[in-house]
């Protein structure tokens, strides 16, 4: 099918659109989306498949496109195939100004993209943001970085109001933006007062007031408008370092944070830098080096994830963050919606924090909680009060996982790093299935839409559903 006849009846053919990471409203639930199949692979119930070049962002949907990206060499590309045919319609390329630096799981397009419908918003933390229309023209470029994050900015871009959102967490100076959409001109520019951060803010409609960028960040959940980027709410009794993203059910936020040394009974409680400086400051230059702290005080991990500013010592900003660290503690959060200020001893509802995943989303699906921890572990929570429904290993399948989940059909669909799709029935006291395996890595979260599942895997984008 060519690319023009896709654009003149695209839009007509499908009601369905995936425009987000994670979905409509980031939810990681298509009620639409028709039946799946339970059991698939790539020699069974493939409609087509598409190779591609690496990358780590998932596809999202719109009309007959599909939009994601990738990277080759110094190459940061988006592309669009077709949703009938898995051809490809368009590449375009932006030539990438920097390096940022990365962990080995990030990569340089592991940001999604993000569509109103009739543009496309990219971004690249070795670029920054850039936007296309449906049929690949560019339309403006906003260059953002050198970042200073331990393991580089990957959050991705949500939009609102004719407005492209990102948070841009990390070490020194974070920020979170939003651009208009149109002309790709800042609307405004809100400090964060946090360190490095991974996760995907959501948006939020409350029925009175402006719409809401709800970011979870070092510590604390936070709400801004989408008007002006002023805060409105905050919530305390996050980690460090958020790598989920949030979703809303209803009147409630759910959202999951995990940072290595912060489960239950590994709390420090570490003095304040005054008490740290009169002890171990012994050059008295008001900072403090490696040398200088004691063994029960010096960081578990590397100096580097302390040393926020990279000069090889300690000042008191990057001691209190340490601090706050090593006294916080993991936890599922559920969060009631609304209210101003710190909400916290309001609005907290429950706290769940035995065997919690690192990276994947926590789903809501029928009023239950689904988490999925590295290792092969899914655990259900009631939804209303975070009572424990289930905890056990997904026997066949005891990997890594950083995709998110997603439901529909009855059924969750969750995706290891080793490349199996695990399918359960979606109910608090889940079963097994279908473990479908693809045998190459998956990273991203797949896509759903009338009856397709869209699933990304190293260096393929493959359509499942029956042929029936």
């Amino acid at each position: 099918m060519r690319p023009l006849l896709c654009s003149l009846f695209g839009l007509s053919l499908f009601a369905a659109d995936w425009p987000q990471l994670r979905g409509p409203h980031g939810s990681g639930l298509c009620p639409s989306c028709g039946r799946l199949p339970t059991e698939f692979g790539p020699q069974k119930n493939v409609l087509w498949k598409t190779a591609l070049p690496e990358g780590k962002s998932s596809p999202v949907l719109v009309g007959n496109r599909i939009f994601l990206t990738a990277a080759e060499g110094d190459d940061l590309i988006t592309m669009c195939l077709s949703r009938v045919t898995g051809q490809v319609q368009w590449r375009r390329s932006i030539r990438a100004a920097k390096r940022e630096t990365q962990h080995t799981l990030n990569h340089r397009a592991a940001p999604t993209p993000v569509t109103d419908g009739k543009r496309v918003f990219v971004f690249f933390a070795d670029f920054g943001l850039a936007a296309y229309d449906v049929d690949g023209d560019p339309l403006w470029q906003f260059p953002l970085g050198p970042f200073n994050s331990q393991h580089g900015i990957v959050a991705s871009p949500v939009y609102a109001d004719g407005r492209v959102v990102l948070v841009c967490d990390q070490d020194t100076d974070a920020f979170i933006l939003a651009v208009d959409a149109i002309t790709g001109k800042l609307a405004w520019k809100t400090p964060r007062h946090v360190i490095n951060g991974y996760s995907t803010p959501i948006i939020h409609r409350p029925d009175r007031g402006v719409t809401q960028v709800i970011a979870p960040g070092s510590y604390q959940l936070t709400a801004y408008s989408i008007v002006d980027g002023e805060q409105i709410w905050f919530a305390r009794g996050l980690t460090c370092q958020p790598k989920s993203a949030p979703t809303i059910a209803g009147d409630t936020l759910y959202f999951n944070g995990w940072t290595t040394g912060n489960d239950a009974g590994q709390q420090v409680d570490l003095p304040p830098f005054a008490e740290v400086i009169a002890a171990a400051d012994a050059n008295r230059d008001g900072k403090l080096a490696p040398v200088e702290l004691p063994k029960p005080w010096q960081p578990t991990g590397t100096w580097r994830a302390v040393d926020l500013d990279r000069d090889g010592f300690l000042n008191e900003r990057e001691w209190t963050f340490f601090r706050t660290r090593r006294a916080s503690r993991n936890a599922m959060l559920a969060v009631r919606l609304g209210g101003s200020g710190d909400v916290t001893d309001t609005h907290v509802l429950w706290r769940f924090e035995k065997s919690l995943p690192d990276v994947p989303a926590p789903l809501v699906y029928n009023n239950v909680v689904f988490l999925f921890r590295n290792g092969g572990i899914a655990t259900t929570l009631d939804a209303r009060s975070g009572k424990l429904l289930k905890q056990a290993r997904l026997t066949g399948a005891l990997e890594d996982y950083y995709a998110s989940p997603i439901g529909v059909d009855g059924k969750v669909y969750i995706a290891t790093e080793q490349g199996k799709v695990v399918v359960l029935r979606a109910a608090g006291d889940w079963e097994i299935l279908a473990i479908n395996d693809f045998e190459s890595g998956i990273f991203a979260t797949p896509a759903i839409a009338e009856g397709r599942l869209y699933i990304r895997t190293r260096n393929a984008l493959y359509a499942v559903g029956s042929r029936e």
